[in-house]
């Protein structure tokens, strides 16, 4: 395989200004995509377009709170409009707020499932049209949509209730499109990660030593591997922990 596997594709990441998107932009553009960074903070993501563009990639800024459904569909659209395509799409953006269900103030709750659940879909929906048409007409003949859920989306533990109400509802999302995107060349991936070091000091749970702890760039290999993959190999659903987490 090339050491530029996405030369000529165009990708676009949500999350991007930090953590598992950014590392997951500079993965991709490293494999030569170019790539429109997507969040809020856009002074973080102009830093961070500057740096890929140094190192000889493409990138674009595209600050939105995709929060917002226009939002969500405009950066969408502005990303396909600067660069004339969308091959890839990296669903990174996520919030975690841990406590209990009676402890919990109803408006963190809103936030989780406006980000991790609303957010995402609203991206998907905006982007499925233009990874079908890349599928068809790029020479790789294959598009990516890959989600970062998380182990919660699987072993349900307690203060997370919502979080893993969230995370539970990508997985299966990500399933569904997967059946219903197959005759259309473009695969739906589902990445779960464990205890990433940012996380370690405050998830649910035994306690991770954060030395131990996953750091984003391993999680952004797992999402680089899966979008790599010839046109005839799909990797549907990772999951990825730390040596040292037991759940």
């Amino acid at each position: 395989m090339s050491d530029r596997p996405l030369a000529g594709a165009v990708a676009l990441v949500t999350g991007a200004s930090s953590g598992i998107g950014a590392a997951t932009a500079r993965r991709l553009s490293g494999a030569g995509a170019a790539v429109a960074l997507v969040a809020r903070r856009g002074d973080r993501l102009n830093r961070l377009a500057e740096d890929l563009t140094v190192g000889g990639g493409h990138a674009v800024a595209v600050a939105a709170d995709i929060t917002e459904p226009a939002l969500a569909y405009r950066a969408v659209e502005d990303a396909h409009d600067l660069f004339g395509r969308l091959d890839v799409v990296i669903n990174g953006a996520s919030v975690m707020v841990l406590d209990t269900a009676l402890h919990t103030p109803v408006e963190e709750w809103d936030r989780m499932i406006s980000l991790n659940v609303s957010a995402l879909v609203h991206i998907t929906h905006a982007a499925l049209p233009y990874l079908i048409d890349a599928a068809a007409t790029s020479p790789r003949r294959v598009a990516d949509l890959v989600n970062v859920g998380s182990v919660a989306g699987r072993t349900a533990r307690p203060p997370g209730s919502v979080y893993n109400l969230t995370k539970s509802g990508v997985d299966g999302f990500t399933e569904s499109l997967r059946r219903e995107l197959l005759s259309e060349g473009v695969r739906a991936s589902v990445v779960a990660p464990g205890v990433v070091d940012h996380t370690a000091r405050e998830t649910a749970g035994p306690p991770i030593d954060p030395m131990s702890a996953l750091l984003p760039d391993d999680v952004a290999d797992v999402i680089a591997y899966i979008v790599t993959r010839e046109r005839h190999v799909a990797v549907s659903e990772v999951v990825v922990r730390s040596g040292g987490q037991s759940w």
